[in-house]
């Protein structure tokens, strides 16, 4: 990043959002998925499943879901009906055991517990595809995460993450997708940051990419070092985004600019 570039985010970041002040943890009323910033021609593509570039992934997926795999040789398929999967993706991630798991540690402990498989690499091909088609089994059905119980210490980390000021431009994700959604920043749209579609097409990236992934960069545009895909924070932060968006509908496969 040049110097004029880099003085220039930091003195637009300090007098636009010098003022703004955390606030409760409440969520969006009401919340709003980020079709509802796009531009008419990304709408048009996601609804268009012939135009949907992320179908590809999906039917991907779905020939994953079926592929038998490891020392057991078991699919997916072989213990779960895909009927039988409808709203299951719509309740992840989810607190077990003491930790977060979302639909990527969902899927990779059942290749090694029950398939005796090796996990997939984080952020792969294969592994996006197959949580995309199960994510797909769920379009339409509301987000409708629990941070109940065990899962309260995790959703107040991820709450914590979200109003944590980072990067040499100290911003939060409040500032903008609270305060400021709807409102321009270079040449985009801000939305309420929502994650009921992912993991999603990309346009910018040519290719799907999970939640954590869309992380890492927001934290590259507020000049912040990105945390590891997969890590505690950026799950306990999926956790409470997720949250926001109870009662939006599981968009899948989604494209977003």
């Amino acid at each position: 990043m040049t110097i004029p570039r880099l003085l220039l985010l930091l003195v637009f970041g300090t007098i636009w959002f010098a003022a703004a002040a955390p606030a409760m943890a409440d969520p969006p009323d009401p919340p709003l998925s980020g079709l509802n910033w796009a531009t008419p021609a990304v709408r048009e593509m996601q609804q268009d499943d012939f135009a949907n570039p992320g179908m590809f992934w999906l039917e991907k997926g779905e020939k994953l879901f079926g592929k038998r795999e490891g020392e057991t040789g078991l699919a997916c398929r072989t213990c779960h009906l895909p009927r039988a999967l409808k709203g299951a993706a719509a309740a992840f991630p989810v607190v077990r055991d003491g930790q977060v798991v979302n639909l990527d540690g969902q899927v990779n402990g059942c290749r090694e517990r029950h398939m005796r498989a090796e996990p997939y690499e984080i952020e792969s091909e294969e592994l996006l595809s197959l949580t995309l088609y199960l994510r797909s089994l769920s379009a339409g059905e509301p987000v409708a995460v629990d941070i109940s119980g065990e899962a309260e210490p995790f959703f107040r980390r991820g709450e914590a993450l979200y109003r944590q000021r980072r990067g040499q431009m100290n911003l939060a994700c409040f500032q903008c997708h609270d305060d400021r959604p709807g409102q321009w920043l270079r040449g985009e749209q801000l939305s309420q940051g929502q994650i009921n579609g992912f993991p999603a097409y990309l346009l910018r990236w040519s290719g799907v990419g999970s939640a954590h992934r869309r992380f890492r960069f927001c934290d590259d545009q507020r000049v912040a070092e990105p945390l590891p895909i997969g890590s505690d924070d950026y799950l306990a932060l999926e956790l409470y985004v997720a949250w926001r968006g109870n009662g939006l509908p599981v968009e899948a496969p989604a494209v977003r600019r």
